[in-house]
């Protein structure tokens, strides 16, 4: 689709599919304590298996245990595939086949099953145990996405146990190396087995979800496009000496110098068709001074001031524009000798229009210091002068098989909550169906406090109810974009 057709299709977002009144909703049919037990004990055993990308972790471990889940209910051989190029990164593909010969292409369920290391002495808890405490689920994975990664685990189980027979397939990827590492396997199946995935859309639980304000849904977002994720690994190298002659020119200084002008600049402020349309909706549900500031940013030019308040609040500035931030650092050789090598990792996310590139060419010209290097850091890990130039996906048009009953079955577990497309501020695995032509929308059915987004970092959690919702949609949703 070209860009110039993007307000337009933005548009008949927002008339197609507005928000109800609560008692015009359909209730869904509860799950059953018996189904909650068994969706917990799914999450339980994903949750306990390490799946980083470490010598301790493994993929392979994880979808073995979910292969073996389906086989035993029953599948198919042929229709639960394990499949991959590394022995530790295999990734398992699930179908349920459709009722006769489809005449309509799959919906694919795409769900990354490795997660970011976590380190025992930084969190209150083993961050491999499935901890239950304060109605919370704590654990690495709880919020990405080992939640969603079970929850269609169980639909899959609860739909073959039911007999459902669809009129199109459905097909679950459970797949490695989204958070990094050699084997990512979305991109590899895609590549290799196109026929496995292919699709005529793609379900994403790796974004989206519905944003909670003190217990009250203000918003659920589906993701329309991405930023475009990058690192650069930026080196000051110095001819270093004794220790007990201390110089201000070594290289942790100039490292850290050049470090200190990152953090107190901002990238220009932007904005998109997608994010003008999220924070049009936000606004109607915000009030005061945040709502007016919303509306302020929408005109032509923008207000600066109201953007400049907004931006105080790190998930409206990352909406507004590219950011880097300094990840990692590593220096010196000895305890007592000047540093010769100072490096850090810059992780960037970066505003769609953008390319890795001119960002790169960017971040010189904010360090403003040419004895330092910048270069970049492929997923993979290889290190070069310069980087890609590809930009951040084209916003698809939304489909009404997608977001009629994505909406539908959202107010009916949120009553008149708004439905509204946003920029995913990180980046996910729908980039590389995107670039094979297939739409791709990022939805988890989770609902999480604003101030309580823990993935990637210290003691993740995930409230309780937020999982039982997230299986009580998956479930109807799965029914309704398969033929009821």
């Amino acid at each position: 689709m070209h860009k110039k057709a993007l307000p337009v299709a933005l548009a008949f977002f927002a008339a197609a599919f507005p928000s109800r009144p609560a008692h015009t909703q359909n209730q869904l049919p509860a799950t059953s304590p018996e189904d909650r037990a068994a969706a917990k004990e799914i999450f339980r055993q994903l949750i306990e298996i390490n799946t980083t990308d470490t010598p301790q972790g493994s993929v392979t471990a994880a979808t073995q245990a979910m292969q073996k889940r389906f086989l035993d209910a029953g599948f198919s051989p042929d229709d639960v595939q394990l499949v991959g190029p590394n022995p530790r990164k295999m990734n398992l593909v699930v179908r349920i086949r459709a009722a006769a010969p489809a005449n309509e292409k799959p919906v694919l369920f795409l769900c990354h099953m490795d997660v970011v290391q976590a380190l025992r002495p930084d969190w209150h808890t083993d961050p491999f145990e499935f901890v239950e405490k304060d109605g919370y689920y704590y654990g690495r994975g709880t919020q990405d996405m080992k939640e969603s990664d079970a929850a269609l685990v169980w639909t899959f189980l609860r739909l073959h146990r039911e007999g459902y027979k669809p009129r199109r397939d459905l097909v679950l990827a459970l797949t490695a190396d989204e958070e990094g590492g050699k084997f990512n396997g979305a991109k590899w199946l895609v590549e290799q087995h196109r026929d496995m995935v292919d699709a005529a859309f793609v379900i994403n639980p790796d974004a989206g979800g519905v944003e909670l304000d003190h217990g009250r849904a203000v918003i659920a977002d589906v993701e329309a496009t991405e930023k475009v994720y990058s690192d650069y690994q930026v080196t000051a190298t110095n001819r270093g000496g004794h220790s007990s002659l201390p110089r201000p020119d070594n290289a942790i200084y100039e490292l850290t110098a050049a470090l200190n002008k990152l953090a107190a600049y901002s990238f220009p402020f932007e904005m998109n068709d997608v994010t003008r349309e999220y924070f049009k909706i936000l606004a109607s549900q915000e009030s005061a001074q945040t709502a007016a500031d919303m509306r302020a940013i929408l005109a032509i030019p923008p207000d600066t001031a109201a953007a400049a308040r907004l931006s105080a609040e790190p998930s409206f500035n990352s909406n507004f524009r590219t950011t880097c931030v300094a990840t990692r650092l590593s220096a010196g050789h000895a305890n007592n000798a000047l540093p010769q090598t100072a490096q850090a990792n810059v992780n960037c996310r970066i505003f769609p229009g953008h390319s890795p590139e001119e960002i790169r060419k960017q971040l010189i010209e904010v360090f403003g210091d040419p004895k330092l290097s910048v270069k970049y850091v492929s997923d993979a890990g290889g290190v070069t002068d310069t980087a890609p130039e590809r930009k951040a996906i084209v916003p698809p048009a939304p489909i009404e098989e997608v977001f009629a009953p994505l909406t539908r079955i959202t107010q009916s577990i949120w009553p008149g909550v708004p439905v509204a497309p946003v920029m995913e501020n990180g980046a996910s695995d729908s980039i590389y169906f995107s670039w094979a032509g297939i739409p791709c929308y990022g939805y988890s059915a989770i609902a999480l406090e604003l101030d309580d987004d823990r993935a990637h970092g210290q003691d993740e959690r995930l409230p309780i109810d937020s999982y039982w919702k997230s299986l009580d949609f998956f479930y109807s949703f799965a029914r309704a974009v398969g033929g009821e």
